[in-house]
């Protein structure tokens, strides 16, 4: 899953991601970039 790293500021792909449900109950996902290592979020993941 491809995702925006914040740190880096550019789209990379997203390492040991994860899905996850928040609150609403929307779906999204979560990893960490292979770069740098910050987290990486991306709602309505699948």
């Amino acid at each position: 899953m491809e995702a925006y790293c914040v740190k880096c500021k550019a789209k990379r792909e997203m390492k040991d991601a994860k899905q996850v449900t928040m609150k609403n109950g929307k779906k999204a996902m979560t990893g960490v970039c292979p770069t740098c290592g910050t987290k990486m979020f991306k709602i309505g993941g699948a």
